[in-house]
């Protein structure tokens, strides 16, 4: 079998190798830019280099040739789709580039499967939670049915790559399932994202290299928090048990805090005890999806997926991956 992973160098991507690896015998084939860091793949080098299992294809997304040909070259049985411009905050200062890579990229990637991929294809599309944005507190927990209110440029790029992965699997018959995975993180995760960048700051603080001062956004959002390694199980499980193209899911962690809460957490786990919050305005957005709460039956009932990572150990393993 043969898999082609968008987005390959992200935090999921790379963890989604890692898992891949370990529990299948298939062959990767990790689209990237050229100027790509390759830190998050660094400990799989050796196969890279010896070209075992693991294949890197460059490319971009804006790219239509260069997607083609990953397609074709690839021979993929399965692909997923990661690839995108995924930090909110970015996307309020460059929305154009935010919905051309995630909706024209995305639709770049889909008309080249449809017209060079495999016909058995598998192919998951990841959107995000950030789709249904500003939600009133009476439609929590949010189910797949929920209505949308995008609450920033990213996350109305992610409903029109929502809405495109359905759309080629309803017009085309293609095996597509998109996702709506609500706040994952762990080691690798970027420090444009609140409990990164908080990890990052202790770590800092730790190590002398910036005052005992952590700078903060909005605290009061509630996010529901998931593990980045449960996150890639659950994606294979979606290709590989009983794919039904045009069916989409939201998938989400079990323990759900305001940010403000997980703050505190981690700054329980530092070993230093001066550690003041001050907000910055800076990390403030215009607009903020504030109740990220999700409902996973209809995805756990297809599938049988449960997290298997606590809140506690997730957010030890990413203050750690920072120190």
């Amino acid at each position: 079998m043969n898999v082609l992973i968008t987005g390959v160098t992200g935090m999921v991507g790379s963890h989604l190798v890692d898992y891949l690896i370990e529990n299948t015998e298939w062959n990767i084939y990790g689209f990237i830019r050229w100027n790509d860091r390759l830190d998050n793949l660094e400990h799989h080098f050796d196969r890279i280099n010896k070209k075992d299992r693991i294949f890197l294809i460059n490319g971009d997304l804006n790219d239509l040739p260069s997607v083609i040909s990953a397609v074709e070259e690839s021979e993929a049985n399965y692909v997923f789709h990661l690839a995108a411009q995924s930090y909110p905050k970015t996307s309020f200062s460059a929305p154009l580039e935010t919905l051309q890579t995630n909706i024209i990229g995305t639709a770049n990637l889909m008309e080249s499967i449809r017209d060079y991929g495999e016909d058995d294809v598998v192919v998951h599309v990841c959107a995000s939670s950030e789709i249904f944005g500003r939600v009133p507190k009476d439609k929590l927990p949010i189910d797949e049915e929920c209505s949308i209110h995008p609450a920033s440029p990213y996350a109305i790029s992610k409903v029109g790559t929502d809405l495109l992965g359905r759309y080629y699997a309803e017009a085309f018959g293609i095996t597509i399932m998109t996702t709506r995975m609500f706040t994952h993180t762990g080691p690798r995760r970027g420090d444009v994202f609140s409990e990164s960048t908080f990890a990052k700051q202790i770590a800092m603080i730790e190590a002398g290299l910036q005052e005992p001062t952590i700078y903060v956004g909005n605290l009061d959002s509630l996010r529901t928090y998931a593990d980045v390694r449960d996150a890639v199980e659950a994606y294979y499980l979606l290709v590989t048990k009983n794919p039904i193209g045009g069916e989409y899911y939201n998938i989400g962690g079990e323990y759900t805090c305001k940010i403000g809460d997980m703050l505190n957490y981690l700054i329980s786990q530092s070993t230093r005890d001066d550690i003041k919050i001050e907000v910055d305005a800076d990390r403030l957005r215009p607009i903020d999806a504030d109740l990220q709460v999700p409902n996973t039956e209809k995805f756990r009932d297809h599938t049988g997926w449960k997290p298997k990572y606590t809140f506690e150990e997730t957010m030890n393993d990413l203050l750690n991956y920072w120190r």
